[in-house]
């Protein structure tokens, strides 16, 4: 049977015939991602702070108290804590070959996401990480032919400690936050009128994902159906921003200690990239209309344009038939 949380039971329409599996396939891409940034902070106090087994899992455990509270959070606190049964010395997980395997949700997620022109940066960066992981051999290879620094950052070990779970649990909501923009995304694209906020509500029990955090996203998407992305809800907005520091020196430390992060930099650049103003995409955009005369908009008034850029540049006649099955997000 289902299982029951304190609001119903995990089980409810959501929409047609495959909104249902596709939202599933969602979910397990933003379980790719938050396993991954657990990951991540299980390197970190393993390899910077240089914490034994027992003590990250009772770290683990402390914040499966908080705001972290999560099944996932739950049950790495026991892998770490779990001795070896086949030598009877050390830990089960010092034993695990460091090779993680994918059954393909996480890989139709990123496909779709490109699909969908949405971006899910978390997602894919996890995913990836996978990949690399798969290549053992070659990484064993490499090691002997790529060093990285020999220099570390001088940090106190409560300080690295307290920032992690800031920047896990930003990290986090930003990695929710995409998976849920695909899932509007394919929503609006097919006309399923899927309401994300029962989706947060049907994942608060019996799956791998649910976690304290989804009782905030569910009210965030409850007071505004419409919310353009869970960042800008005021609610999580304010959590984002005054963890970011946090999330900053975390992101350079690993940076500088020549440990890949890959996850909490993508959700960290995702935090950047959605707050700005203004990216550097004018420049880009302006490349394009060089090499390939795709045009441009302006800032400083309507319609689309082309420029000669240099001598050799030729008049490209109709510049409405250039534009002519351009993806541009509105």
């Amino acid at each position: 049977c289902a299982a029951q949380v304190s609001d119903g039971t995990c089980t409810g329409y959501l929409g047609p015939v495959g909104s249902g599996n596709y939202i599933k396939m969602v979910h397990n891409g933003i379980e790719y991602g938050d396993m991954q940034l657990i990951a991540e902070v299980y390197d970190v106090l393993k390899n910077i702070v240089k914490m034994s087994n027992m003590d990250m899992a009772k770290q683990f455990a402390k914040w499966n108290e908080g705001d972290l509270s999560s099944y996932l959070i739950e049950i790495t606190a026991k892998i770490l804590a779990k001795k070896d049964d086949v030598t009877g010395e050390g830990y089960v997980v010092d034993y695990v070959l460091d090779k993680t395997g994918s059954k393909g949700t996480g890989r139709w997620t990123v496909q779709e996401a490109a699909e969908q022109s949405v971006a899910c940066p978390t997602l894919a960066a996890a995913l990836d990480s996978r990949y690399i992981s798969s290549k053992k051999e070659d990484r064993l290879k490499a090691a002997e032919v790529l060093k990285g620094p020999t220099d570390f950052p001088n940090v106190a070990k409560d300080q690295i400690i307290e920032d992690l779970e800031a920047a896990l649990y930003a990290a986090k909501v930003c990695s929710y936050a995409q998976g849920l923009q695909l899932i509007k995304a394919a929503s609006d694209a097919h006309d399923w009128g899927v309401d994300l906020s029962e989706c947060a509500r049907l994942w608060k029990g019996g799956c791998i994902i649910r976690a304290k955090l989804l009782d905030k996203i569910q009210a965030a998407l409850g007071a505004n159906s419409n919310l353009e992305n869970l960042m800008v809800d005021p609610g999580f907005a304010d959590e984002l921003n005054s963890r970011q520091l946090s999330w900053r020196r975390i992101s350079t430390l690993c940076i500088a200690s020549g440990i890949p992060v890959p996850a909490i930099c993508a959700s960290l650049n995702y935090f950047d990239s959605y707050r700005r103003k203004t990216l550097p995409a004018s420049l880009t955009q302006a490349q394009r209309d060089f090499f390939g005369g795709h045009t441009y908009e302006r800032v400083d008034r309507e319609g689309v344009f082309h420029t000669a850029w240099t001598d050799a540049h030729k008049d490209i006649g109709d510049i409405t038939e250039r534009t002519k099955g351009e993806d541009v997000q509105k």
